[in-house]
């Protein structure tokens, strides 16, 4: 009946269509309590969480640590009052100026990713005085209006144009498409290090680092979308790191809360962010860096530097890519494709139809996983960087047979 009821108010007060799509899935369950990287539902049937919030959990479900940051937090002064100085807030800007790359130094903090991309953006016009951005074809940068003129799949942003002007997109990985149409004019240039709702898109080694050289030669800024990358996931605290190139200006989000507060961030070098400190009320939140939320942040940040949790992440996501890329060889008429970094694999089919199979296959034997939303032929695995081998070796042996049986009906997708 806690079920029924719950699909039915979906149906009548969120969207009846999402409710319909969900009972396609074989997801006809309600979430009722998450711990490390289980989910339980109001029934009592536990699942082993493969999607990780789309990137958010990466220190699992409820971290005791972080938890216990909020907690404490929420007995003091759970929202700021905005006209006195906020500690944690201060620690939190203290700790992303030391573990970023290169002279980012100043933050401003936000609730999500795509508010996080939105103030980068602000940040780039009033840093340059100029218009034009570049972003890439098949990126995702968010779903706000600033953002989604950004982001690359005509299939969100067609039905909300006119969009912002000014902005062009390229081949992402082409650094010859980028040098065609860069110039003295570009504010900036914004990129993911991994396309994640493109298909988990590894770009060519080097094409950051001339990247960085383009932007340089035409003093241009280059802003990081680390919103799916950052925060260990690809087995560094950020994805840039991989080519070892600072940006100007970093959008987090998603993982930067531990799992348990929304929390995003825009960080920035000191030149990057001149027109902020001439004029630090053009840009604000009454809820960005509210006490909680960079409570959150500060005792997830902490605890993968006392927990090795980056090279957690880098050897947890080669076992399980290894895993995965064994599953490709052996079932090439199913999957094409295994490709990624640290804990964000992607995996792409050779036929669209069989990602709904493999997710309903993989979700009744109580796997959640899900598709990229650029490429429905991607199935992304993005599970808690704490995910221990044993867990993983269960999830390789569902999948395994998942596929099996998606390969005995493949011709017919």
């Amino acid at each position: 009946m806690y079920v029924e009821e719950t699909i039915s108010k979906y149906e009548k007060y969120i969207n009846p269509a999402q409710a319909k799509l969900f009972r396609f899935m074989g997801l006809a369950s309600v979430e009722r309590y998450a711990e490390g990287w289980t989910i339980t539902d109001s029934e009592g049937k536990q699942f082993i969480d493969c999607l990780g919030g789309y990137g958010m959990f990466a220190l699992g479900h409820r971290n005791p640590d972080v938890v216990a940051a909020v907690e404490a937090e929420l007995h003091k002064m759970p929202m700021s009052g905005k006209v006195l100085f906020n500690r944690p807030m201060a620690d939190l800007a203290e700790k992303l100026a030391l573990i970023t790359p290169g002279a980012l130094q100043y933050s401003f903090f936000v609730n999500s990713g795509t508010e996080a991309v939105e103030g980068c953006l602000k940040v780039a016009r009033l840093a340059t005085k100029r218009k034009k951005f570049i972003a890439a074809r098949n990126a995702f940068h968010g779903k706000t209006f600033g953002s989604l003129t950004a982001t690359g799949r005509d299939l969100f942003r067609d039905p909300f144009k006119p969009l912002l002007d000014n902005f062009t997109h390229v081949e992402y990985g082409d650094i010859n498409d980028l040098a065609e149409t860069i110039d003295e004019e570009t504010a900036a240039v914004i990129l993911e290090p991994i396309q994640g709702e493109g298909g988990i898109i590894v770009p060519p080694a080097g094409y950051f680092k001339a990247v960085r050289e383009l932007c340089d030669q035409y003093g241009t800024l280059l802003i990081a979308d680390e919103v799916q990358t950052g925060i260990g996931r690809t087995g560094t605290w950020f994805g840039v790191e991989h080519e070892q190139i600072t940006p100007d200006i970093m959008a987090t989000a998603k993982a930067l809360g531990g799992g348990v507060m929304p929390i995003g961030a825009i960080t920035a070098t000191a030149d990057a962010w001149a027109g902020l400190i001439e004029a630090p009320f053009l840009h604000t939140s009454t809820f960005g860096g509210n006490q909680l939320a960079c409570a959150a942040a500060n005792a997830a940040l902490n605890y993968i530097e006392k927990n090795d949790v980056l090279d957690r992440s880098a050897a947890a996501g080669a076992y399980f890519k290894k895993g995965l890329e064994s599953i490709q060889k052996d079932y090439p008429s199913v999957i094409a494709e295994v490709r990624g970094r640290g804990m964000m694999i992607g995996i792409e089919l050779t036929k669209e139809g069989a990602g709904g199979m493999l997710m309903s296959l993989m979700i009744d034997k109580r796997v959640i996983i899900a598709y990229t939303l650029n490429n429905p032929k991607v199935i992304r695995i993005e599970p808690p960087l704490i995910m221990p081998t044993d867990v993983i070796d269960q999830v390789l042996t569902i999948f395994r047979e998942a596929v099996s049986s998606t390969a005995e009906v493949i011709e017919d997708l």
